[in-house]
């Protein structure tokens, strides 16, 4: 999926938007990786932190949380036009290994867990260079507007 595809599914847009490229996208395995380039142009590096830019681990958590979505959206076969949105509420046995800068091309990793009343739970990860910066499972709720 090009950027044009992740906008027509993903309600995210500018600065927020952090999935740039669908790479891989398994709905028999359910299954989903993306990237997100990360440039030194980005709003928040201005004051994370002046000198020493370092992505701030929420907006990678976040970035690992859009990929989730877009296969959630993918296995459902709908997008957030048709009235249905993916709130992120929670994550569990989250963990940070490394800190990601920019010229990084963050790879993002989600795995599909379980669906419960809605309720939806993915294993997720973000590396970089093929070293995990990040991991943890991302849980969703789904949201008819």
């Amino acid at each position: 999926m090009d950027i044009n595809e992740i906008r027509e599914y993903l309600p995210h847009r500018y600065p927020f938007l952090l999935v740039d490229r669908v790479v891989e996208l398994d709905l028999e395995q359910r299954r989903i990786s993306a990237y997100k380039n990360v440039s030194v142009n980005e709003p928040f590096f201005n004051g994370h932190f002046p000198g020493h830019p370092i992505m701030p681990g929420v907006l990678i958590i976040e970035a690992m949380a859009q990929a989730a979505g877009l296969l959630g959206f993918r296995m459902m076969n709908t997008k957030a036009e048709d009235g249905t949105l993916y709130y992120f509420v929670g994550t569990d046995k989250l963990r940070f290994r490394q800190p990601v800068v920019p010229g990084d091309q963050l790879q993002l990793e989600a795995q599909w867990l379980s669906n419960k009343r809605g309720i939806w739970k993915f294993a997720c990860r973000a590396l970089v260079d093929g070293k995990e910066a990040c991991s943890g499972e991302i849980i969703c709720a789904e949201h008819k507007v």
